[in-house]
C-alpha cells in the first residue's frame, strides 16, 4: 500500500518552510525560502502577502517533488500573527506611508500602535480580561486603530478584508473566508460563545467594522484543523503542485502549531512527572525569534499579564493561556552581533571548521565550557553579570511594552571571554523570564510539571539546559527537529479525516526525542540570581518614575 503524506507549511518571521510528513509524524523532506522584511520607520515592520504566498508555493513544490499527488492527503498552514490588508477585489493595500501596495502586511513584531494599545487598555473594556488585562501592540485591534488614524485615505478607506496571516493562507488555498478560532480568539478579542463584542469595537473608535455583520474581520469561524471549503481550489492546487480538492485544515498561529507538534506526545517510559497526569500538566515553549509559552486547561483560568483563556485556540475544546517573550533569539543575536569581539568570534568559529563554518552559538557554548573550572557548571560563570531581557518590552507576565533592557556588571574590557559571558547572562535572563511566567500561571491554578520545547532555540543545548536548571523542571525535546512543521501537518491530517481529532493526530504524530533534566545542585544559585533579576526590574520602575516627574 502506498505511503500517504501530509504537507505542513510554516510562515515564520523571516522565512517560509514546508515539510512532507508521514502518517506516523516522520519528516521526509523539508524546504525553506527567505521572505523580505522592510522597516520603513522605527518599530514599523512590514511584509508582502504576495511574496509570502509565492514562497509557500515554491517550498511545497520542492518537498512534494517525486511524490504522486494522490499520496498527499492534506495540507495545513501556520504563520506569524501578522495583519494582512486586502481591498474589495482581494488585492493588497499598503500599510505604510510610502504607499507601496505590495507591502500590505503589518508584522507581529510591529510596535507602531503602542499608543493605541495603551488607550485601549486605559478604557478598561471587559474583553481585556481575556488578554491578561492589557492590550498588547502586537494584537490586531490597536494595529487596526493605527491604520484608521494614520492611513485613512490610502489604507483604511480602501480595505475590505483584514485577515490574520494564517487565515490569509487558508483563504488563498481554498477561497474560504472562514477564520480559525486560533487567530480570532488570541489576537482579535473574539469570544466563541458570544461572537464579536460590538460595544468594544465602538468604544475604541472602530464601529465601522460592525458593517455587514463584521464582514471585514470575519463572521464565520471554526476550530483549528477543521476542513475548509472543498479543499484546494483549482488555482491554488496549480500554484502548489497538488491535486484540486486536497484537504486543507483551518490554520494556526505559528507558535500554536509548535504546541501541537510537541505537547501531545506519548511520554511512556521516560519517567517524567507528567507521565500519569493529564496533558494540562505540560507547557509547550516555542522558541525562536520570540518565545511563546503555551499552557492548556480544562476550565478557563485568568492569569494577569498572560493572554487568554482562549477556548479551542490550540487544542479544540480546551482553554489556552499564552505567555511570551517578545525578543529571545532576536535578543541573543542583538547582544552577540553588537559586541566589539563579534568579528573575532566569527574568525575563531571559521578557524575551527574552515570548510563549513561553525554555528556561532555552538562555538560560544564550547568556549564557555573551556572557561569554567574543572567539574564546575558553566552556569556559575554568570554570577557577576546580569541582564534584564525586555529590550523590546515585556509581553508576560508584566505586560508592559514600554520596558527596556538593562545590563549590570559590564567590565571595561571587550574580549571574546566578555562576549561569551554576556551571551550566557542573556540566556539566564531569558530562562528566569520563563520562570516568572510559570509562577504567574501556577498562582492562577495551572499545575505545570514538564516543559516541551521546540523551535530554533531548542537546538541550542545551553539554552535548553539553563531553562531546565532555572525552572527546576525537566525539558522534553521532540523526536523531529521541525516540530512546528509537524503541528502544521497535523492540521492537514485532521482535515483529511484520517484521524478523528486533533488530539488523536498529535498523539500519533508527535514523539519524544530527548529529555534534559535540571541540575539540582544549581537550585540555590538560580534562587540568588532570581533575586538580583527582580531587583533589576524594581530599579527600572524607579528610574522610570524619577524621569517622569516634571
Amino acid at each position: 500500500m502506498a505511503e500517504v503524506y501530509y504537507v505542513g507549511v510554516d510562515v515564520g518571521t523571516a522565512s517560509v518552510r514546508a515539510a512532507l510528513v508521514t502518517r506516523e509524524g516522520r519528516v521526509e523532506s523539508t524546504a525553506e525560502q527567505p521572505i523580505s522584511i522592510w522597516e520603513p520607520l522605527t518599530d514599523h515592520y512590514v511584509q508582502s502577502s504576495t511574496e509570502i504566498w509565492d514562497k509557500c508555493c515554491t517550498a511545497v513544490k520542492r518537498v512534494t517533488h517525486g511524490v504522486e499527488r494522490s499520496q498527499v492527503r492534506g495540507i495545513g498552514f501556520d504563520a506569524t500573527c501578522s495583519l494582512v490588508v486586502l481591498d474589495r477585489s482581494f488585492q493588497p493595500v499598503p500599510v505604510s506611508r510610502d504607499g507601496d501596495p505590495q507591502r500590505n502586511v503589518v508584522m507581529w513584531m510591529d510596535h507602531r500602535a503602542a499608543e493605541q494599545a495603551a488607550r485601549i487598555t486605559s478604557a478598561g473594556h471587559g474583553v481585556l480580561s481575556r488578554v491578561g488585562g492589557v492590550m498588547s501592540p502586537e494584537m490586531q485591534p490597536p494595529k487596526l486603530l493605527w491604520l484608521k488614524e494614520n492611513l485613512r485615505a490610502r489604507c483604511w478607506n480602501q480595505a475590505s478584508h483584514f485577515l490574520d496571516l494564517p487565515d490569509f493562507l487558508s483563504w488563498k488555498a481554498t477561497g474560504s473566508l472562514t477564520r480559525s478560532l486560533c487567530t480570532l480568539v488570541c489576537k482579535w478579542t473574539y469570544c466563541p460563545s458570544e461572537g464579536w463584542d460590538a460595544g468594544f469595537w465602538t468604544s475604541i473608535g472602530l464601529e465601522d467594522l460592525l458593517e455587514n455583520n463584521f464582514s471585514k474581520i470575519g463572521n464565520v469561524t471554526c476550530s483549528p484543523g477543521s476542513p475548509l471549503g472543498d479543499g484546494l481550489s483549482q488555482e491554488a492546487a496549480a500554484d502548489l503542485g497538488l491535486e484540486t480538492g486536497t484537504a486543507v485544515g483551518a490554520s494556526l498561529i505559528d507558535a500554536h502549531a509548535g504546541g501541537l507538534g510537541v505537547i501531545g506526545a506519548d511520554v511512556k517510559g521516560f519517567n517524567l512527572p507528567c507521565e500519569h497526569q493529564p496533558i494540562t500538566s505540560r507547557m509547550a515553549m516555542i522558541c525562536g525569534t520570540s518565545t511563546c509559552h503555551m499552557a492548556i486547561s480544562e476550565q478557563p483560568l485568568f492569569v494577569p499579564g498572560v493572554w487568554g483563556p482562549c477556548l479551542s485556540a490550540m487544542v479544540p475544546g480546551m482553554w489556552l493561556n499564552e505567555g511570551g517573550q517578545s525578543a529571545t533569539g532576536r535578543l541573543m543575536e542583538h547582544m552577540v552581533k553588537g559586541h566589539a569581539a563579534y568579528t573575532q568570534l566569527q574568525e575563531e568559529a571559521r578557524h575551527r571548521c574552515p570548510l563549513n563554518g561553525e554555528n556561532l552559538y555552538t562555538y560560544l557554548n564550547s568556549h564557555l565550557s573551556s572557561m569554567a573550572d574543572s567539574g564546575s557548571a558553566v552556569d556559575l560563570l554568570g554570577s557577576s553579570l546580569h541582564v534584564w531581557p525586555d529590550f523590546h518590552g515585556n509581553r508576560s507576565p508584566l505586560a508592559d511594552p514600554n520596558l527596556k533592557g538593562m545590563v549590570i556588571g559590564l567590565p571595561l574590557s571587550q574580549t571574546l571571554d566578555d562576549l561569551a559571558l554576556l551571551y550566557l547572562a542573556t540566556i539566564q535572563a531569558l530562562a528566569l523570564g520563563t520562570l516568572h511566567i510559570l509562577e504567574a500561571m501556577k498562582e492562577a491554578g495551572h499545575d505545570i510539571r514538564t516543559l516541551f520545547l521546540c523551535g530554533g532555540l531548542s537546538k541550542n543545548a545551553l539554552y535548553v539546559q539553563i531553562h531546565a536548571n532555572a525552572t527546576g523542571l525537566p525539558v522534553v525535546l521532540p523526536d523531529q527537529k521541525e516540530a512546528v512543521l509537524i503541528g502544521a501537518a497535523v492540521l492537514g491530517a485532521c482535515a483529511s479525516q484520517d484521524y478523528s481529532s486533533i488530539q488523536e493526530a498529535m498523539e500519533r504524530m508527535a514523539k519524544v526525542g530527548k529529555v534534559v533534566l535540571p541540575d539540582g545542585e544549581l537550585r540555590s544559585f538560580y534562587e540568588r540570581k532570581n533575586k538580583v533579576f527582580l531587583r533589576l526590574f524594581a530599579h527600572q520602575r524607579e528610574y522610570q518614575a524619577l524621569m517622569s516627574q516634571r
